[in-house]
């Protein structure tokens, strides 16, 4: 199979334009704030995010859990339009930095522009690959990701350089799909499928051994259920979103 990473770019660039998607990870005919009420955002934080942020992507809140501290530096694998990066942001505070970095210009853009516009003065957005990341080894406190890793053909290398990035003792809280059971074989050859996050969702356990042969140690669950949001029936059951916390 070709590298779907131009496709995701093209489609990820076009939601962005539009400030909304249909997927499994966004919910057809669903209003984007109603999704990110069900993957985990509580309404404080919903409410008081910039106007026009919440395209209704993600599969969780990595936020949430992470246990960010004031001062920290934090880095997220895919940041879109900054959801992720904004909430982490007013954890940290003033003496804290949040970086977010993406493949797609227009979420960079659209990320950057939200936050001049609404002071966000802690946190910058890079254009980058997170197979490769532009940033300084041992220069981050904590790694997020929302529903994005999936994406990646070599998950690999994702993590590695996860593991480069962060300050020994650092963590990492990834929110991601993965599956249980057999998916067809039709949705790892469409790119539609790797752009609605379930083509290049691989299976769980997989995906924790993965994370521990990057050097990450451990590394666990912290939270796991099943996912059903746009899920077509024939991958009824067999999609998880869960929480993953590691450490360095």
């Amino acid at each position: 199979m070709q590298d779907p990473k131009d496709f995701i770019k093209k489609r990820y660039g076009e939601i962005a334009k539009d400030g909304t998607s249909c997927c499994p990870s966004c919910g057809c005919g669903v209003e984007p704030k109603d999704v990110a009420l069900q993957v985990g955002y509580t309404d404080n934080e919903v409410n008081n995010l910039p106007e026009g942020v919440i395209m209704g992507l993600g599969c969780g809140n990595p936020v949430a859990l992470s246990r960010i501290k004031e001062g920290e530096t934090v880095l997220d694998l895919g940041s879109g339009s900054g959801v992720d990066v904004f909430l982490a942001a007013k954890k940290v505070g003033p003496s804290g930095r949040v970086i977010g970095v993406d493949i797609t210009e227009e979420m960079v853009n659209k990320a950057k522009a939200l936050a001049s516009k609404y002071g966000y003065n802690n946190v910058e957005f890079q254009l980058g690959e997170i197979e490769e990341l532009p940033i300084g080894n041992e220069s981050v406190d904590v790694v997020i990701s929302n529903c994005v890793i999936n994406l990646s053909p070599d998950k690999e290398r994702v993590f590695r350089e996860a593991y480069r990035v962060l300050k020994p003792g650092g963590r990492i809280m990834i929110s991601d799909l993965v599956t249980q059971g057999n998916i067809p074989e039709e949705f790892r050859k469409s790119f539609e499928a790797w752009v609605n996050c379930v083509g290049g969702a691989i299976d769980k356990k997989e995906y924790l051994e993965i994370i521990r042969k990057a050097g990450f140690k451990n590394v666990k669950i912290v939270s796991e259920k099943p996912y059903n949001i746009g899920i077509s029936k024939e991958l009824a059951g067999k999609i998880l979103s869960i929480m993953v916390e590691a450490y360095k």
